[in-house]
């Protein structure tokens, strides 16, 4: 039979346990779902308070969310 002091026993398994979390966390990410991309057209620049916002809407006319004036592209 193998003697273990319990200290060193406690320590095994805490560091067996934080690698296993580690592992599944690493195995776990999608890297491909962090490629993001937004089509210039929805990229608005307010010409008064120089504000960049995004519109998703294909409208010609804007309202900017900061000031609230009105933007044409």
């Amino acid at each position: 039979m193998i003697n273990v002091n319990f200290y060193w026993a406690i320590a095994f398994y805490i560091i067996l346990f934080i690698s296993v979390i580690v592992i599944a966390w690493l195995l776990a990410r999608d890297d491909k779902d962090k490629d993001l991309s937004v089509d210039q057209k929805f990229i608005w620049f307010c010409y008064f308070c120089t504000y960049t916002y995004i519109n998703t809407r294909d409208n010609r006319i804007s309202i900017c969310p900061r000031c609230g004036s009105y933007n044409k592209k």
